[in-house]
């Protein structure tokens, strides 16, 4: 004590000669006291004492040097502030360094808490990552840092997580306020058991979860490690980039974000942040059942293949915090005979605290008997470890948070019991009818369709004959609606059931009596078009099949009336979504990217692959549905024209579409082919990847459209300048160049210069070398006055609708 006494003394006595005041590193024999800095060799970061928001305590802490907003990221003594300015820092004579708020003190506020052996000592230094290190002279060792201890944030290089040999556990805490950098109430650490996975806690309790190892993606500019090995498992990044600046933080305010900076944008921006919508929460929709947030105003909850909601009422009021229940629960267990697995794709695994890993090289077949082995298993997956190969894992106890996601998803095959492989509803007595039901359900199912298929014939050979403006019935399936039907299904036809208005009318929504929902085409009576386009579309539409073209379910002639029933998609078009300022939110570039790829394959099926050749014509954002998993699906063939045979092109004096997406030659000649679908593709790509609006794009001195503007960035090596800031630098810079570069490809003036949809959905799909556009046409705005607008020579017409159907007589 003797001796801890006299090197206090001594270190009071040194404090005013021989502080230290902008360098890198601390010795012995120097002091940190008000006003001295330590700085990286890199001036990257500072260590000194500060006083945080409104508060006039002092801490000792680290922040970035070169931000001008001062950016604290980590504290010493976050729990014991510093009451004045006396406070100093310094190694002891046993190697620690130690923080005192005043002279007269006799107990440190902080202190490291290290010791070194005798005849040896030891010196800090604050590393450019913003690490500080305790290191002793002799092995050059590091016996303490502050990478091991994070506070509310982490950097570039820190690990969180568990070391088991050092008896360390990195996690992060939030400060109590802006004002207060004690600890907080919320966390964020890694849960090892099971499949180790990230929680996010508010006290202990979870509100949130990252997805479980093994994580297989790399998200935008910075790389992700995780380790899982007896010895340590933690999680890691990094940024290669240089002229970014990378931090993530559990917020006092209860949020987990990554933040950027870059010396050009002045500020700190949200890369990620969670929570944000009702999924990101965790367990929102209770146990056994799903979240999938597809639209803002839908309940986003929905039980699992043979379960039930638990509280029906709290359900029905969008309430699914209850989760499920098996369907039939006096069963005691779901290990009867005829039990099996039903697979759900695209989802985020379930919370893997109760999961566990069987052996590596598992097929699906040995995993499921596996699973089935062990009558508290309720589900398994396949998982691909990299470097490993595939494993098995599987659930025990209840299924909870399990979250839709395109991007990071597994197949999940969930367990079932016979009545629900069986799809029937009725309740067995026995294990030994649940097998025979099992059995004899696919031969019930296909009587049912060899009686309804007859019951069809009969009634289509009794319907009377006033559909000979449609296809034969040898061409179509469709089916002829009644329109006391569709008046029913409409309430009349009522306003709150419209989704969309155009020049030929108007569209509805509708329920059917069997439930089942539909889109209602209805042709406007008045406005002397659309006989012929509603002709058109039948003939057209009703011979395609294709994932990512919308589905013809039947027409309505009678009375006058004219209209096309079509599958109801609830997310209406692209368009809704990506030029408003709220819901493009839900277009992460993931979703962005698989709308694109989706419509360059529609389009490459009605070019190629279909029996008949296409020609769309009106291609544009408004006339790209999005179903409830956001897959796009192309509308609209009112203007669509059949190619026979190997015609690849025609000329017409009837040109109609939509300005902004027409290509020149069919502007200005008339001439029209698959290349000219191939511009429309190209301006709805670069509308996709800037949220920007063709033909509303307002950019002056000069006046360039998008296609311009877009066209410009990339002579000057800026081309990613145009992505939509909602994505607020969640995306894949490669990809969205290679989506920019194909864009302008197609938007060349020249159609021979443009590329085949084989070629782009090929493209998009493969790393392959992507020649280098040339200029493309319309770079300059004519007018900035009714830009939607499509003009009708022939009869003086015009529209400010873009679903409009619009004719423009060629010179």
């Amino acid at each position: 004590m003797e001796a801890e006494k006299l090197f206090l003394l001594f270190s009071l006595i040194m404090l005013h000669f021989s502080s230290c005041t902008s360098q890198d590193s601390l010795k012995m024999n120097q002091t940190i006291k008000e006003g001295d800095l330590l700085i990286s060799k890199g001036n990257n970061f500072a260590l000194g004492f500060f006083s945080p928001g409104s508060s006039s305590n002092r801490y000792l802490g680290i922040w970035y040097h070169k931000v001008p907003e001062q950016t604290v990221v980590w504290v010493a003594n976050r729990n014991d502030p510093i009451i004045g300015s006396s406070g100093f820092l310094f190694i002891n004579q046993y190697g620690s360094l130690v923080l005192y708020g005043n002279d007269d003190q006799k107990i440190p506020v902080w202190s490291t808490n290290v010791s070194v052996e005798e005849n040896d000592t030891c010196a800090a230094q604050l590393l450019d990552s913003g690490n500080l290190i305790l290191v002793r002279k002799r092995s050059r060792k590091i016996v303490w840092q502050s990478f091991d201890y994070p506070t509310n944030i982490q950097l570039p290089g820190m690990k969180l997580g568990l070391d088991r040999k050092l008896g360390i556990d990195r996690f992060l805490t939030s400060w109590r306020s802006a004002d207060d950098p004690g600890i907080g109430d919320y966390s964020a650490r890694i849960n090892p058991n099971g499949s180790p996975q990230f929680f996010f806690y508010n006290g202990t309790k979870p509100f949130g979860r990252a997805n479980p190892w093994p994580w297989r993606s790399q998200m935008g500019f910075y790389k992700c490690f995780f380790v899982n090995d007896p010895d340590e498992i933690y999680f890691v990044y990094t940024v290669p980039d240089d002229s970014y600046l990378l931090r993530t933080i559990v917020h006092h305010s209860g949020h987990v974000k990554a933040l950027t900076w870059r010396e050009s944008d002045g500020q700190w921006k949200d890369y990620w942040k969670t929570p944000q919508f009702p999924c990101d929460y965790y367990g929102h929709c209770g146990a056994y059942s799903t979240c999938e947030l597809a639209n803002l105003n839908e309940f986003v909850c929905a039980c699992l293949p043979g379960f039930e909601p638990k509280y029906p009422k709290e359900w029905s009021a969008r309430d699914g915090s209850g989760g499920c229940v098996r369907k039939r629960l006096q069963t005691s267990s779901v290990c009867d005979h005829g039990e099996g697995f039903v697979k759900i794709e695209n989802y985020c695994l379930p919370d893997t605290s109760n999961a566990a890993w069987v052996e590596m090289s598992k097929s699906r077949a040995d995993c499921e008997l596996e699973c089935k082995r062990n009558c508290s298993c309720s589900a398994y997956s396949i998982i691909g470890i990299p470097g490993k190969g595939e494993a098995c894992l599987t659930w025990y106890k209840e299924l909870v948070d399990i979250r839709y996601e395109r991007s990071e998803s597994y197949d999940l095959y969930v367990r079932v019991d016979a009545y629900e492989l069986a799809d029937n509803t009725r309740q067995p007595n026995g294990s030994h009818e649940k097998l025979m039901l099992a059995i004899l359900a696919p031969l019930f199912a296909l009587l049912w369709f060899l009686i309804s298929l007859f019951v069809y014939l009969w009634l289509k050979k009794r319907a009377k004959k006033g559909t000979e403006l449609l296809v034969n019935s040898n061409s179509t399936e469709l089916e002829n609606f009644k329109l006391s039907t569709i008046t029913a299904a409409t309430n009349n036809f009522s306003p709150a059931n419209t989704l969309g208005q155009g020049s030929f009318g108007s569209v509805y929504k509708g329920l059917l009596a069997n439930g089942r929902q539909v889109a209602i085409k209805r042709l406007s009576r008045s406005s002397g078009k659309g006989t012929e386009e509603f002709k058109n579309e039948v003939m057209v539409i009703a011979r395609l099949q294709h994932r990512n073209l919308v589905k013809l379910l039947g027409y309505c002639i009678q009375n006058g009336e004219q209209m096309l029933i079509y599958e109801y998609l609830p997310n209406k078009s692209l368009d809704s979504f990506l030029f408003d300022e709220t819901r493009s939110l839900l277009l992460d570039w993931r979703k962005r990217f698989g709308i694109i790829v989706g419509i360059a394959r529609g389009i490459l099926y009605l070019h190629q692959d279909s029996r008949l050749r296409i020609i769309h014509r009106d291609l544009k954002c408004s006339n790209i549905l999005l179903d409830a998993e956001m897959n796009p699906k192309i509308s609209d063939f009112g203007m669509a024209k059949i190619f026979e045979g190997n015609q690849t092109e025609d000329r017409t004096r009837r040109v109609v579409g939509t300005y902004g997406y027409m290509s020149p030659e069919y502007v200005v000649y008339g001439n029209f082919s698959t290349k000219s679908d191939v511009f429309s593709f190209g301006v709805m790509l670069l509308e996709i990847v800037s949220g920007k609006k063709n033909n509303r794009f307002y950019q002056q001195n000069p006046p360039l459209t998008l296609i311009g503007y877009v066209w410009e960035l990339w002579r000057e090596d800026k081309a990613l300048e145009i992505v939509d800031p909602s994505l607020k630098e969640l995306y894949h810079p490669r990809e969205a160049l290679k989506c920019i570069q194909i864009g302008l490809l197609c938007v060349q003036e020249d159609a021979a210069d443009r590329p085949s949809m084989l070629a782009v959905v090929f493209m998009l799909s493969n790393e392959t070398e992507i020649p280098s556009p040339k200029q493309p046409a319309f770079l300059f705005r004519k007018s900035d006055k009714f830009p939607d607008i499509a003009l009708d020579v022939e009869d003086g017409q015009c529209s400010v609708n873009e679903v409009t159907i619009s004719e423009i007589a060629s010179r």
